[in-house]
């Protein structure tokens, strides 16, 4: 399988990217966030070639169950400029259930990501402190990959399961904090992400599909 070789080369430059964002010089401020909500994804369409029944396209409906195990999460850190733009890196750990009638039709027994649809990207951010009532908006945007536990069983051919690089993958936040005091802060807001997904499966064959998914997260946040 081409996945093992492919992630490999991702480790391999996501620690090179998180190497280069801890060399940025000139910043005054590092905040930690992490958070949780309520996830999402609308229907998308699966294509490829099945091991056991050759060619397929359909359209998949998708949940998100957040709370389910394993959760739905998120980790960033942004390092703040004194102008408060800032770059950052981000993990989140998406998931998505395929709808079981869907899944039936499309000729698969097993077809989610869910430990997760992992994505990790390297963020641009600006922030408005204090702007209203002590509240702090900011935005983000953020480009980088996707590396989703793929569960993918074809009906009658082996199961898939395990880790795999599969695309990039970009995000959109917008949202706002409240200090707790000068290190801790809570926060609300909305994010966005999209993967292509290029998956390999086991027996031969393989599954593309773009995931987009909506999140209302809340979180704590860290200065240092």
């Amino acid at each position: 399988m081409a996945s093992a070789s492919n992630l490999i080369r991702a480790s391999v430059a996501g620690a090179a990217l998180a190497a280069g964002l801890g060399a940025v010089p000139a910043l005054a401020e590092v905040e930690l966030s992490f958070y949780s909500g309520y996830q999402t994804a609308p229907h998308s369409r699966i294509n490829g070639t099945s091991p056991t029944t050759g060619d397929f396209s359909a359209l998949i409906g998708w949940e998100g169950k957040s709370f389910s195990m394993p959760p739905y999460y998120g980790v960033r850190a942004t390092w703040w400029q004194d102008s408060d733009w800032g770059v950052g890196l981000e993990f989140s750990h998406n998931k998505v259930y395929s709808d079981s009638g869907d899944r039936a039709a499309a000729g698969f027994e097993h077809l989610e990501f869910t430990d997760g649809l992992n994505i990790i990207t390297v963020n641009a951010s600006r922030r408005w402190q204090d702007a209203w009532n002590g509240f702090t908006p900011y935005v983000s945007g953020g480009l980088g990959i996707a590396v989703p536990h793929v569960e993918v069983t074809a009906v009658g051919g082996p199961a898939t399961y395990g880790y795999q690089y599969t695309g990039p993958a970009a995000r959109l936040t917008a949202g706002a904090s409240y200090p707790l005091n000068d290190r801790w802060s809570v926060f609300g807001e909305y994010q966005f992400t999209w993967s292509d997904n290029s998956a390999d499966l086991d027996g031969g064959g393989n599954l593309d599909t773009r995931i987009y998914t909506n999140a209302l997260n809340v979180g704590l946040g860290f200065r240092f």
